[in-house]
């Protein structure tokens, strides 16, 4: 299965790149995931929506070709980062490339949540008409407290955390192959 995921830091050092990273890796054999970048993006800009920059159309070309997608946000102020709403944005607009694309979320922090309040409001916005793409139910990834479980070479340490994340492949994967006839893939 293709994903492509987005993470909603463009720090070098962010935790939910290394989360993101790790995931990648360990899941190889099941998931090919190519992490996108959102760093170039310019800001929406409705004037050239129809004859966007290359950033743009690459983005939305690798979506459309992805399978599905990997959401991975940290939490700046209670929500996702601007740098993040401004790359769906770009997506909600003209091709919609997410409209019944399969995502799902994930999200670290050094705070006790985990991201709950950013990842509400990416589901919200993911949820929306622009975007309208379905969502994996029921299996939340909120890894508080990052900095304990992940050692410097950006691998997951913490045994609990990293056989939730099992589970979570796994769940993605079934919720993924019952969405294909919906999907006509």
């Amino acid at each position: 299965m293709k994903v492509v995921a987005i993470v909603g830091s463009t720090r070098n050092e962010s935790y939910n790149l290394k989360l993101t990273k790790y995931i990648q890796e360990k899941y190889k054999e099941r998931l090919d995931i190519e992490i996108l970048n959102i760093r170039d993006l310019p800001h929406y800009d409705q004037d050239i929506e129809l004859d966007p920059p290359e950033s743009v159309t690459k983005l939305k070309r690798k979506i459309a070709k992805a399978d599905a997608v990997l959401w991975v946000t940290p939490e700046y102020n209670y929500s996702i980062p601007g740098v993040l709403k401004n790359a769906i944005d770009w997506l909600s607009r003209v091709e919609k490339v997410m409209f019944g694309k399969p995502s799902w979320i994930m999200g670290a922090t050094m705070g006790t949540l985990g991201t709950v309040r950013a990842q509400q409001h990416l589901r919200d916005i993911l949820f929306c008409p622009g975007v309208g793409s379905p969502l994996l139910p029921g299996n939340e990834v909120y890894i508080g407290a990052v900095h304990e479980k992940i050692d410097g070479a950006g691998n997951l340490t913490h045994e609990p955390t990293i056989k939730f994340l099992d589970t979570v492949v796994d769940s993605f994967i079934k919720w993924f192959n019952q969405q294909q006839p919906f999907n006509n893939r």
